[in-house]
């Protein structure tokens, strides 16, 4: 059975990609070895959408007010690279990552299965 999920996110920079989810978004972790973080994620959830480039993927994070969750993120030295907007499903706007990249952030405004678990 599936106990979890484990994303990789590539970087240029590994270090200031580690860096950016310890010291800003604060997230836990642990050290695998030698500087080598691995971070718990908060709830998550998973969703297929057709594209016409197979093995393409993406890393979203969500919030419950993506205004002030980019204050907050702005306040730390954030870079946001698009203006929210209403997708109808939700806010949406990007950071970049440091290192190398680009996260989406988003207000969902559509059911989610995470009360469910």
């Amino acid at each position: 059975m599936i106990t979890g999920v484990h994303k990789l996110v590539y970087a240029d920079d590994a270090e200031a990609a580690r860096a950016f989810f310890r010291d800003v978004l604060e997230w836990p972790f642990v050290d695998a070895h030698g500087g080598w973080l691995i971070f718990a994620l908060p709830p998550a959830e998973l969703a297929a959408h057709p594209a016409s480039e197979d093995g393409r993927h993406e890393l979203w994070l969500m919030c419950d007010d993506v205004h002030a969750t980019v204050a907050e993120l702005e306040a730390k030295g954030v870079e946001f690279t698009r203006p929210v907007s209403d997708e109808g499903f939700g806010l949406t706007t990007a950071l970049r990552l440091p290192g190398g990249g680009e996260l989406g952030l988003y207000e969902p405004r559509h059911p989610s299965p995470i009360a469910a678990c």
